[in-house]
């Protein structure tokens, strides 16, 4: 049986980075499912189309080459042949990816992709609705939050260093949008699991959260070392 941890929160909690690190140190497979959303409104914007427009965005899902590959221990997206890792960070395609995310026939293609993941490796998997809805059954169930200023400081931060020209005050607006797009749609909503244990690294730095999930993660599984 495959171990399956669970990471669930807010944009901007540092769902990813976290998890990225704890992957590595614990041995487990790191899935970001946010790419995998980001990657149809990427795939969708290059084709003119408003990722709001259910129809629109419905109808090209099946022209979708997607592929998730794990080369030396990291995830990789494709778009086709593409490697669309880079090209799907930036604040258009985020925004895009909270809406498409909002679509159900969006997400039931992609969680279909993410439990053969999830069911092939022992994985730690981010998302909105992972311990909800990808992943009711696993083993370790976390929910990482932090308040929206400190998450779109980091958010900034991140994308600064990138090279990418945005201000402060538009990456708070794109976080409480896409806070709010994430907590109210119908399919799936975010929100905790009754189950999973709440952490808040708003006062933590990058190495202190690491910590905490790991201790998290060992608590609830023994075969974790």
């Amino acid at each position: 049986m495959s171990i399956q941890v669970a990471v669930d929160g807010p944009a901007g909690a540092g769902k990813s980075t976290i998890s990225k690190m704890v992957a590595k140190e614990l041995n487990l497979v790191y899935i970001d499912t946010g790419a995998m959303y980001r990657t149809v409104a990427l795939y969708a914007i290059r084709q003119g189309i408003d990722c709001t427009d259910v129809k629109a965005v419905e109808a090209i899902l099946d022209d979708i080459e997607m592929d998730i590959r794990l080369e030396d221990g990291n995830q990789k997206v494709y778009l086709g042949d593409e490697d669309v890792s880079e090209a799907i960070r930036t604040p258009e395609v985020s925004v895009g990816a909270s809406n498409v995310g909002v679509i159900p026939a969006v997400r039931i293609k992609l969680v279909e992709l993410q439990r053969q993941l999830a069911g092939r490796y022992d994985v730690i998997m981010d998302g909105r609705d992972i311990g909800t809805y990808v992943l009711p059954n696993a083993t370790v169930k976390i929910y990482l939050t932090a308040s929206v200023e400190i998450r779109a400081q980091r958010r900034y931060k991140e994308l600064i260093e990138k090279g990418t020209e945005t201000t402060y005050e538009e990456v708070l607006e794109d976080m409480k949008f896409r806070d709010h797009n994430d907590a109210n749609r119908e399919f799936a909503p975010l929100r905790q699991a009754e189950d999973a244990v709440l952490a808040d690294t708003g006062n933590l730095n990058i190495e202190e959260s690491v910590e905490l999930f790991k201790k998290i993660i060992q608590s609830k599984v023994k075969k974790v070392k």
